[in-house]
This record gives C-alpha cells, sequence and structure tokens, in this order.
C-alpha cells in the first residue's frame, strides 16, 4: 500500500479520524523528521492518535519507536514537522508552558524508570510534589495509597524500595506514577517486557480496565503480539521511516507490505491470533 493511498478500503497511514471531527484526535504528527548525526530515524512521519483509543506502536528494531514517543513528550527536539497534544502545539514551547501541558499525560517507561532511592509510595508522589508542592504529607500518603491500589499492587508495596520489588511489581509501581496527576494520556513503553505470559496477560488487562474506567487515550509501544490483539483498538507500522499504516489488525492483514504480513502472519502472530479467539470461544 502507498503511504499516500486515499483507496477507502485500506487503514489511513496518517491515521485520520475520517470525518469524525477534529476534537476525536488528541495526538496531531505532520512531517516529523528525527535523525541522530548522518542517521535519518523518522523522515515525513504523520499520525493521528484518537481520543479514547488504545493504539499500539509497533515497528523493527531501529525504526525509532521510543524516539517517536520522546519526541511527543518532549524529550526529543525533532528536525522538522509538527507537534500538536491534546490542542497545543509542543513545538517550541517554553519551559513554564510545555510543563502546564506535561501535566495532563503520565508515562510509563521500559522497567519502571522508578527512582531507586525512594519508596513506592515517595516514587508515586514525586509529580504531585512537582505540580502540588504545598500538598501536606497525609494527603499526599493518601492519594499515593490511592494510585498504589489502582495499580493492583498490595497496600504494603508502598513503603518497599523498587530493589524489594519483582520486575511485575515495579512496572505496576512505574504505571501508578503515571497515574498520579490523573492523566488524560497514557503513554507506555513496552510494558509487558520481561514479563512471564500470566503476568503480561494481567498486565494488559489492567491497562484495559483503567483505560475504561478513566477514560484514558493510550499510547503503547510494544512487541508483543498478544497485547495487540487483546487490548488494542488499532495499530500503528512504523516502516521506512513513516508510519506506513494505521488500523485494526484485520484491516492491516489485509495489506500487502512485506513487514506487516510477516509480523502478523508468522507463526507467533497466527498463535497470537489464535489464542485470542480460544479465549473468545472460552467466554
Amino acid at each position: 500500500m502507498s503511504e499516500t493511498s486515499t483507496d477507502p478500503r485500506h487503514p489511513n497511514p496518517r491515521g485520520d479520524s475520517d470525518g469524525d471531527g477534529e476534537s476525536d484526535v488528541v495526538i496531531t504528527i505532520r512531517g516529523l523528521k528525527n535523525s541522530f548525526g548522518d542517521q535519518v530515524i523518522h523522515d515525513g512521519l504523520d499520525l493521528d492518535v484518537r481520543r479514547g483509543e488504545i493504539l499500539g506502536v509497533v515497528g523493527g528494531s531501529g525504526t525509532g519507536k521510543s524516539v517517536l514517543m520522546r519526541s511527543i513528550i518532549g524529550l526529543q527536539t525533532p528536525d522538522e514537522g509538527e507537534i500538536e497534544v491534546l490542542g497545543e502545539d509542543m513545538i517550541g514551547r517554553d519551559e513554564l508552558e510545555a510543563k502546564n501541558i506535561r501535566r495532563r499525560w503520565g508515562i510509563l517507561f521500559q522497567n519502571g524508570a522508578l527512582f531507586s532511592t525512594l519508596t513506592v509510595a515517595e516514587n508515586v508522589e514525586v509529580p504531585i510534589r512537582e505540580y502540588f508542592p504545598y500538598l501536606k504529607p497525609p494527603l499526599l500518603d493518601e492519594i499515593a495509597s490511592y494510585k498504589i491500589a489502582m495499580s493492583g499492587l498490595p497496600a504494603d508495596a508502598g513503603p518497599k524500595y523498587p530493589s524489594e520489588l519483582s520486575g511485575g511489581m515495579r512496572k505496576r509501581a512505574g504505571l501508578a506514577r503515571a497515574l498520579a496527576l490523573d492523566p488524560e494520556l497514557l503513554f507506555l513503553d513496552e510494558p509487558t517486557a520481561g514479563l512471564d505470559p500470566i503476568g503480561a496477560a494481567a498486565f494488559d488487562e489492567l491497562i484495559e480496565n483503567l483505560q475504561k474506567r478513566l477514560e484514558l487515550t493510550v499510547f503503547l509501544i510494544t512487541h508483543d503480539l498478544d497485547t495487540l490483539w487483546a487490548i488494542c483498538d488499532r495499530v500503528a507500522v512504523l516502516s521506512d521511516r513513516k508510519v506506513v499504516a494505521v488500523g485494526t489488525i484485520e484491516q492491516l492483514l489485509a495489506l500487502d507490505h512485506p513487514w506487516i504480513q510477516e509480523y502478523f502472519n508468522g507463526p507467533r502472530g497466527r498463535a497470537a491470533s489464535a489464542g485470542l479467539q480460544k479465549d473468545h470461544r472460552g467466554a
């Protein structure tokens, strides 16, 4: 499929709202270019993320999935392009303006990215203290306890340090911190990487339940085919320095792009699809 195809039978590579209205789009990216020296990672990348969806982002190694996320959240300054988040232009904002926008999203980095010298509760309180420095410790502790419970951790996880937690618990602690400010947007970078199948499925279920309960928009980078099949409303495919297609997995499977076919129709892709169909029959 051509990246500029307007054939209505195919997913729009840009991920436009297809007439649903601009208000339904919470992230808009146009003409994004990122490079490191002579290595060009993105060139002319376009993408729209719709309000209330779980968008999976996939691509081969080196396609710049994490670089794309870092560009959206302001940790990477692109060479060219436009990025709009929640109606706000993210390029060239001063720090105070950018900080006010960042308050509206939460981020779970790979492996949780917790501060090792702080307890789980203290980690959750970090963004709260940054934006609400006047809050007293009793209220901070209450909010942290609530977010820890929301992430599926036991109450006794709060006073523990990251080194005392399993890998799955550290990810949940990182998720609790990402939810600390009641975000509208949630960015997840490989949230199930390193988890066993049972732990990964439980984390997927947690994300899906939180998305529905809190009406979140979720930008989810993953290699996990089970996650894509189980909880993602649409999937954006990065290849050839661009987003080459966006759509449901069923729509993507109809495309003749070689990477998409190899990824979703390979042995692991077929196994993930069969597993989901089995779960549905047993429900």
